[in-house]
């Protein structure tokens, strides 16, 4: 059955030279050839401004590049997200996009003092993929996959979307041209599975 598919692009250079770029095509090759209908989000190439104060999160009015992503997701059944791993989190960019995105009263109801938050984004499932230099195990393990499980659950999780699947890609500037291919051809899977 096909899926509303939402790819969001959190590599801060926009070249498309890097492999996130590369995964995330790979992606939308597959996901377009069974049929699922993708919309791509790059945050590198969207102008907002950063969000500095909690008055600003809770009550500010997103830009209107904001408002667009916002629509996106809002439409999607399913969320794809790609982000390289920078000093052990994501990049800055889309950490700030991220901010802007998943604010209350998009993300989160107002709640009432005392009150849960009410979760605004639930019947979305998602997949977050990290490309790093690292080995992927040693993310998951020694380092507990901090950006990751705070991605799943303080953002996504929060505002109601799963399951959240993963996949971690490591040791990514050493990977020889079959094992890019090997990567390549998963996402391609994936994005076929609407998964």
């Amino acid at each position: 059955m096909a899926k509303q598919i939402v790819i969001i692009q959190g590599h801060p250079d926009s070249g498309e030279n890097h492999f996130c770029h590369a995964l995330a095509k790979a992606y939308a090759e597959g996901a377009e050839s069974a049929g699922h209908k993708i919309k791509i989000i790059d945050v590198a190439q969207i102008e907002f401004p950063l969000i500095r104060s909690k008055q600003e999160f809770d009550r500010g009015e997103p830009p209107e590049s904001i408002r667009n992503a916002q629509q996106m997701i809002q439409s999607a059944e399913h969320l794809v997200l790609f982000y390289p791993l920078w000093l052990g989190t994501m990049p800055a960019c889309f950490k700030a996009f991220l901010e802007q995105v998943f604010r209350p009263g998009f993300a989160v109801s107002e709640s009432a003092k005392g009150m849960p938050w009410k979760k605004l984004l639930t019947g979305k499932s998602a997949r977050i993929v990290i490309t790093m230099g690292m080995p992927a195990f040693i993310y998951r393990w020694y380092f507990l996959a901090h950006s990751l499980r705070s991605l799943e659950r303080n953002i996504l999780g929060f505002c109601g979307i799963g399951p959240v699947k993963d996949t971690l890609i490591g040791m990514i500037d050493s990977l020889d041209d079959t094992e890019r291919k090997k990567w390549l051809s998963k996402m391609q899977r994936f994005g076929s599975e609407g998964n």
